[in-house]
């Protein structure tokens, strides 16, 4: 596990921008005593702790039965469409690539819009990183249109010669006001993400189905267009966007290399360092404490390159969960014989960020794992 060293200039930056006291805390000042005021009867709750089969085949055959059911529990999710419905809203040439904006019609509740960014300098069909931004930002975020924000992925991917998408989940970016009650909900969007998850429970579904089902629909689009290698699709995202891209990777095996920053969290000890809190509603999927526990569903991620990126002192990661989910994901991909696939980097003194260095580690795994194969 690296621990990477900041200047103090860096770490001043970071701490003003997030409130936070220069003088940080350590990762063991700044996590609880397991349970610590957690009301009895949770503690005594039964929670999952998943072992991965000690051999392949056994594995190969019950993660059949892991898929299935995180599907179930996503619950009924209307098809994909067959034949996708994309309008081009605009086209221009920038600086080494051109950029499109557009439309798909998700055939649910929504069009959903979107950026793509193809080089002009490469040859032949390239590789494509799927972008996701995280709760309370948008894909302008990603593309670093009209905002300038730690998200911006855009000028760095295409420098390295990678194709670029980005789409506005539910209740975020132009999709705020198109929720179940339209405008009524544009001001607070929080009323509309709970519209949403309200509405999506009446029909037997989840809200957080519904978000990965759109960047399924994504994909769809990407492999319909003639620039992309089918081969070499690459999602990456920090915060609801990190937590979007195991839970595509896994779902999803188009996916070839992920990239989460932030967020890697295990949900037992989320609950036990008292911290639901840090996560949006959107999130929760009913019935997933039933089965298992996060190392499941991202063990279905193995043996493709999975690199995760988080601070020892993030809200939403508590660090206890983190080595749990080390070692467990350590152990299935040592059934593929593929270690170095998946690597988890938890930085010193660090919260909820996405950092240089952080973006340097991802674009480095990228390379590694889809650029240069």
């Amino acid at each position: 596990m690296q621990k990477p060293i900041y200047i103090m200039t860096f770490k001043l930056i970071i701490a003003i921008s997030l409130n936070f006291s220069v003088f940080a805390q350590t990762a063991d000042d700044f996590w609880q005593e397991p349970w610590e005021g957690v009301p009895e009867h949770y503690r005594n709750w039964e929670f999952p702790d998943y072992r991965f089969p000690s051999n392949l085949a056994d594995w190969e055959q019950e993660r059949i039965g892991v898929r299935e059911t995180i599907e179930e529990l996503l619950g009924n999710l209307p098809p994909r469409p067959e034949k996708l419905n994309i309008k081009t809203i605009s086209r221009e040439e920038k600086n080494g690539y051109i950029l499109e904006k557009f439309i798909f019609d998700n055939e649910a509740d929504s069009w959903v819009p979107g950026y793509l960014a193809i080089p002009t300098n490469v040859k032949g069909k390239v590789p494509v990183i799927l972008g996701l931004h995280g709760h309370g930002s948008s894909k302008d975020n990603i593309f670093g249109i009209n905002t300038s924000t730690a998200q911006d992925v855009l000028a760095l991917l295409i420098s390295q010669g990678y194709a670029v998408m980005a789409i506005d989940s539910y209740f975020n970016g132009e999709r705020r006001g198109q929720g179940p009650a339209g405008t009524h909900e544009m001001q607070e969007r929080a009323d509309q993400e709970l519209s949403l998850f309200k509405l999506n429970l009446w029909f037997g579904r989840s809200l957080w189905g519904m978000q990965i089902r759109d960047e399924q629909i994504a994909i769809d689009y990407l492999l319909s267009r003639p620039e992309i290698d089918h081969e070499r699709i690459g999602v990456q995202g920090m915060s609801m966007g990190s937590t979007r891209a195991w839970w595509l990777a896994a779902l999803d095996e188009r996916v070839k290399a992920v990239v989460g920053v932030a967020c890697f969290t295990r949900y037992k000890e989320l609950i036990e360092q008292r911290q639901l809190r840090a996560h949006g509603i959107y999130y929760f999927v009913p019935g997933m404490l039933n089965h298992f526990d996060t190392e499941a569903l991202m063990g279905l991620i193995a043996p493709r390159p999975f690199l995760v990126l988080t601070g020892d002192s993030d809200h939403g990661s508590p660090l206890s969960g983190m080595k749990v989910l080390e070692e467990k994901l350590e152990t299935v991909y040592n059934l593929y014989g593929q270690n170095s696939n998946f690597k988890s980097i938890i930085y010193e003194d660090t919260g909820h960020v996405y950092t240089d260095d952080m973006k340097i580690e991802m674009i480095n795994w990228f390379n590694d794992h889809l650029k240069n194969r």
